[in-house]
C-alpha cells in the first residue's frame, strides 16, 4: 500500500468515529440513549441495511460467487416476504406498545421467563456474530500489514466500541448513513475498474458469457434437495424463517427500526431495505463473478491466503508444493491462451466454438484437482492454517490489481462495513441486556442516568467479548455462511415464541417456555449429528430455521398450559 492508500483509510475511518461521537455529544436519556429518537425512513432503512451488510458481506460474497457463481443470490429470496409480515403484524404492536427491546412483549404476552429465554438465545447468538464481524476485516489488514490477528481484532473493535458507547443508538444512526454511501461508491468503483480492465476485446456481454459457460451465472434452481443449501425452495421456506426471525425478532435489526418517528416511517424504511436488499447482493455476487473472469486472462497465486503459502513453503512440504506452482503456472498459461482464442470466435458468426469451451472446461478442473492437492499439502505442514481461501479471492484482487488510491478506498469500505454491523450488534446486545436482564431483574428502581451509564458498561463488555472471540474463531466453510449458521442454530426457536404470542392467543407461557427448550434443544441435535456425519450434510443450516419455528409453535399448540393467558390488546 502507498501513502495515499494509508492516507484515504485512515482519514476515512477517523471522520466515521468522530462524527458518531460530535453528532451524539451531550447528556442523553435513557430512551434517547437505547432507542435513538425519530428517525425518518430514509435513516431507518439505511440503517437496516449497514447492520446486515458487514464486512463479510464484502469480504466474503464476492468469493463465494467466485467459487460457487450466482446461485447464492436465492438466499435472500425470501426477504420480501419477511419484510412484508414484520410490517403487517410486528411493528404496529412494537410501536403500540411503546417497547425498547423486542423481548419486552414477551412478558406482556407470556411471562418473564419466556422472556428471558428468548433474550438470552439472542445474546448467545449476536454476541458470537459480533466477534466475526470484527474477525472479517482483521484478515484484511492481516494479509496487508502482515500483523498478528488478535492485535488487529483489538484495534478494530476498540475503535467501534469507542463512537458506540459514546452516543449508542443515534450515533450508530448517524454513521450509517455515512458508512452505506462510502460502501456502494465503492464497489460500485471496484465494478468498473474489474470490467475496464478486461482485454479490448472482451466486451460485458462476452464476460457475461465466459461466467455462463464455466457455470458461475445460474441464479435460479428449482431442483428440490436437502443436500442444495442454495435453491428456490431453501431460499422461499428456509430463508424466509431466518429473514423473519433477523428482521422481526433479533434486537440488532429491530432497535433499528424501533427509532423510526411513526409506525408508517419504520414500514417504509424496512421495505426500502427489502426492496433494494437483492439487487445490492446481486450485484456483490456479480463483482465476483466478475473477478473470476478477469483472473481467467491474468495469473493467481495456487492458494489466495498467504498465510497459508508461507507455512507450507516452510515447512518440509515446499518442494512438493513447488511442483503443484510448477503445474499450477503451466495450466494458467494454458487456459489464458484458450480463453483469449474463445474471446476472438465469440463475436465472428458460424464460429465452431465447442472445442474452446471443452479446452477451458477441462482446464478449470485440472486448476481445480491441482488446488485441491495445495490444500492437503497446506493441512498436513500445518492443521491449525485455514486452506479454505474463498475470502482472500476478493482481497487479492484489491491489493495486487487496483490503482493506487482506490486500495485504501476498498479496504475503507470493508471496514466501514463491519464497523456500522459491529456496533449495532453490540448496540443491541447492551440495550438487551439493560432492558431485559439488568433492569427487569433489579431489586429496585434506578435513576434514569444509572440506565445510561450501565448501558455504557455493558456495550463496553460486550465489546470486548466479542472482541475475545474474535481472536479465536477461523474461517469455517465461508465467513457468511458461518455468519448465517450461528443464527439459524437459534432463529427458528425464537421465531417460533414470538409466531405463537402473534397468532395463537390462547397458548400459555408454560408451554410456549418448554416448548422453545424442547425445539432449542433438537435444533443443536440435528446440527450436531450432522457435524459428526464426516462431511455428509444430513439437514442444511437453511432448514433449521423452519424446524425450530415450526417445532416450537406444534409443541407448544400440544402441551398446551397451566395458567391463562395475560389480556393484551393487540392491534390488528
Amino acid at each position: 500500500m502507498e501513502w495515499i492508500d494509508w492516507f484515504i483509510l485512515v482519514s476515512t475511518l477517523t471522520f466515521i468515529v468522530a462524527y458518531g461521537v460530535y453528532k451524539t455529544r451531550g447528556k442523553q436519556t435513557s430512551e434517547q440513549y437505547l432507542k435513538g429518537g425519530d428517525a425518518r425512513w430514509w435513516t431507518v432503512g439505511l440503517s437496516v441495511m449497514a447492520t446486515q451488510a458487514s464486512a463479510i458481506t464484502f469480504l466474503s460474497t464476492p468469493g463465494q460467487a467466485y467459487t460457487d457463481g450466482m446461485e447464492f443470490v436465492q438466499f435472500y429470496f425470501g426477504l420480501p416476504i419477511a419484510v412484508v409480515i414484520i410490517c403487517v403484524t410486528f411493528i404496529p404492536i412494537y410501536h403500540k406498545l411503546k417497547v425498547y427491546t423486542a423481548y419486552e412483549f414477551l412478558e406482556k404476552r407470556f411471562d418473564l421467563k419466556t422472556r428471558s429465554l428468548a433474550s438470552i438465545l439472542f445474546l448467545i447468538q449476536r454476541g458470537l456474530a459480533a466477534g466475526i464481524t470484527i474477525y472479517a476485516p482483521a484478515i484484511i489488514l492481516s494479509a496487508v500489514l502482515d500483523w498478528e490477528l488478535k492485535y488487529l481484532n483489538i484495534i478494530i473493535g476498540l475503535l467501534v466500541i469507542i463512537y458506540t458507547v459514546s452516543g449508542g443508538t443515534k450515533a450508530v444512526n448517524v454513521t450509517q448513513k455515512q458508512q452505506m454511501i462510502i460502501i456502494m461508491a465503492g464497489m460500485v468503483t471496484a465494478f468498473v475498474l474489474i470490467v475496464t480492465q478486461l482485454p479490448d476485446n472482451v466486451s460485458f456481454d462476452n464476460a457475461l458469457s465466459m461466467a455462463g459457460d464455466a457455470d458461475k451465472m445460474q441464479v435460479l434452481d428449482f431442483d428440490f434437495s436437502l443436500d442444495d443449501r442454495y435453491n428456490v425452495w431453501s431460499a422461499l421456506f428456509g430463508a424466509s424463517f431466518l429473514m423473519l426471525s433477523y428482521f422481526g425478532t433479533d434486537q440488532s435489526q429491530v432497535q433499528r427500526y424501533l427509532s423510526g418517528k411513526s409506525v408508517s416511517q419504520m414500514r417504509i424504511g424496512l421495505l426500502f431495505n427489502g426492496l433494494l436488499k437483492v439487487p445490492m447482493q446481486f450485484f456483490i455476487l456479480l463483482v465476483g463473478v466478475m473477478v473470476f473472469v478477469f483472473y481467467q486472462f491474468n495469473s493467481t497465486p495456487l492458494n489466495f491466503n498467504p498465510a497459508a503459502e508461507t507455512a507450507v513453503m516452510e515447512s518440509s512440504y515446499a518442494e512438493e508444493y513447488q511442483e503443484l506452482q510448477a503445474s499450477h503456472q503451466k495450466i494458467l498459461k494454458e487456459k489464458q491462451e484458450a480463453q483469449r482464442a474463445y474471446a476472438e470466435v465469440m463475436d465472428q458468426p458460424g464460429a465452431n466454438q465447442s472445442p474452446l469451451v471443452l479446452q477451458l472446461s477441462r482446464l478449470r478442473a485440472e486448476e481445480e484437482n491441482n488446488r485441491e492437492a495445495a490444500r492437503q499439502l497446506i493441512n498436513q505442514a500445518d492443521p491449525d492454517i485455514e486452506t479454505n481461501d474463498k475470502d482472500f479471492v476478493f482481497i487479492h484482487f484489491i491489493l495486487h490489481h487496483l490503482p493506487k488510491g482506490l486500495i485504501g478506498l476498498l479496504l475503507a469500505v470493508i471496514l466501514s462495513a463491519a464497523m456500522s454491523s459491529t456496533a449495532s450488534e453490540l448496540n443491541a446486545l447492551s440495550s438487551t441486556t439493560t432492558v431485559d436482564i439488568y433492569k427487569r431483574f433489579s431489586q429496585e428502581e434506578k435513576s434514569d442516568e444509572h440506565y445510561v451509564r450501565m448501558s455504557r458498561w455493558f456495550t463496553l463488555g460486550w465489546g470486548l467479548l466479542a472482541i475475545g472471540f474474535a481472536s479465536i474463531v477461523s474461517l469455517f466453510d465461508n465467513l457468511i455462511q458461518l455468519v448465517n449458521i450461528i443464527g439459524s442454530l437459534f432463529y427458528g426457536t425464537i421465531l417460533g415464541i414470538f409466531l405463537v404470542a402473534f397468532y395463537f392467543k390462547k397458548v400459555k407461557g408454560q408451554a410456549i417456555f418448554v416448548a422453545a427448550l424442547i425445539s432449542e434443544a433438537v435444533v443443536i441435535a440435528c446440527y450436531t449429528v450432522d457435524q459428526l456425519a464426516n462431511g455428509i450434510e444430513i439437514l442444511p443450516f437453511l432448514w433449521l430455521n423452519p424446524l425450530g419455528a415450526l417445532l416450537t409453535v406444534g409443541l407448544a399448540l400440544i402441551l398446551g398450559g397451566v395458567n391463562q393467558p395475560q389480556k393484551l390488546d393487540l392491534p390488528v
